[in-house]
């Protein structure tokens, strides 16, 4: 199988156990790319929505497989970072064991930067602060989704391309662009109150590579609308990467196939061999 070899691959908030998470996509991204540390800067699982109702699938299921074969291996360095819909975490952190670790923060030394590794909530008030409110946003946010995948199955069926509300309301209301630029200014801030030089986050899902200031900023994005991962080349130059070019260079063909042929699994069957390790630990 054709593979991008690359040094680092940051993703984030892929939102596991939501019907919005495109988990067949982050899924062909990472086994179709090879790299020597992957990092899952927080918001993989959804465990607000997975404590609501939530939406676990086999595809879902099988994200956590291809994340624990990297482990087997032992061939590739895991960093994950908690986040705000993954907080149950908080309480176990730091972990470590093998080549795993969980972490709140991580320092990435890049060839001639040092780079703070956070998810971004951090930053958030609502979230940090008043947790209540932070879900009250996050339940406005999945019926936002919710009509989004009604008025994209209307688009589908007149033959128009796929279009996200949310992304458009981000890019055109005043408010939520100045939301985006204070929240890259303020993590830049932080970025350099640790001694770094570059900062990796996600949370805002919205995908960024470039510079504030002396500051090299670098968002992964999400796998709910952007689906976008940055990537650290073997030279040290970071790429950010779209799906949709992606899928161009490595098409998906038959891993759809593929993953509807295995059998189903939950999220603590998938997960076992891990929290076995983490006992063992």
């Amino acid at each position: 199988m054709q593979k991008l070899r690359v040094k680092t691959v940051i993703l984030s908030d892929v939102h596991l156990g939501t019907p919005d998470s495109r988990a067949a996509e982050v899924n062909h991204f990472l086994k179709h790319v090879r790299c020597e540390k992957l990092i899952l800067n927080g918001d993989i699982i959804d465990g607000w929505q997975l404590r609501r109702s939530g939406s676990w699938t086999k595809v879902h299921s099988r994200f956590i497989r291809i994340v624990l074969k990297m482990l087997e291996k032992r061939d590739t360095q895991i960093v994950y970072l908690r986040g705000n819909h993954d907080d149950i975490l908080a309480r176990f952190l730091p972990l470590q064991f093998e080549n795993l670790q969980i972490v709140e923060q991580h320092l990435h030394e890049g060839v001639d930067r040092r780079y703070l590794v956070i998810h971004g909530d951090v930053l958030d008030a609502v979230t940090m602060k008043m947790v209540w409110l932070s879900h009250l946003g996050d339940f406005g946010y999945q019926l936002l989704m919710r009509l989004n995948r009604l008025y994209n199955r209307y688009r589908a069926w007149r033959g128009r391309e796929y279009y996200s509300i949310s992304k458009a309301i981000k890019a055109r209301v005043k408010e939520a662009v100045n939301f985006v630029s204070k929240f890259e200014e303020q993590i830049s801030a932080l970025a350099r109150q640790h001694g770094c030089t570059g900062v990796m986050c996600g949370h805002i899902h919205t995908a960024a590579d470039k510079l504030i200031g002396d500051i090299h900023y670098l968002n992964s994005g999400d796998w709910v609308e952007s689906l976008t991962a940055l990537v650290e080349h073997h030279d040290g130059r970071f790429e950010l990467i779209e799906f949709s070019h992606f899928v161009q260079l490595y098409p998906m063909a038959g891993d759809d196939q593929e993953a509807e042929a295995e059998d189903p699994l939950s999220l603590a069957e998938a997960a076992a061999p891990l929290l076995a390790k983490a006992r063992a630990a």
